[in-house]
């Protein structure tokens, strides 16, 4: 399968990238769709999924354990601390992180 330059433009586009076009020439995105065919041709049957690599299934048939600990309150009450790291001082003596406006009204 080969992709044309308007095509690999416009799944730039659609994901929100920018390719310049010198770098669209050079591309060699059917070596990848090549690799991904040859992914969906492995057997994969017998073989128990994954929900994560950290948190693969302990016995068959077993839903995912994540390791747990104690639910222990350490350092309470350290908003003056971490509102020392704001770069705008605008919130800081409200109590709050003051940011940029993103949305308009």
């Amino acid at each position: 399968m080969s992709f044309t330059k308007q095509q690999l433009s416009k799944f730039a586009q659609l994901i929100r990238i920018e390719i310049p076009d010198e770098k669209l020439e050079s591309m060699n995105i059917d070596s990848i769709i090549d690799w991904l065919d040859k992914l969906q041709k492995i057997d994969t049957a017998g073989v128990t999924p994954m929900l994560t690599p950290a948190c693969a299934p302990l016995l068959e048939g077993e839903t995912c354990r994540a390791p747990l600990r104690d639910d222990i309150v350490t350092i309470g009450n350290i908003r003056d601390a971490v509102l020392a790291n704001a770069p705008d001082a605008a919130g800081v003596s409200r109590g709050y992180f003051a940011v940029p406006k993103v949305i308009d009204e």
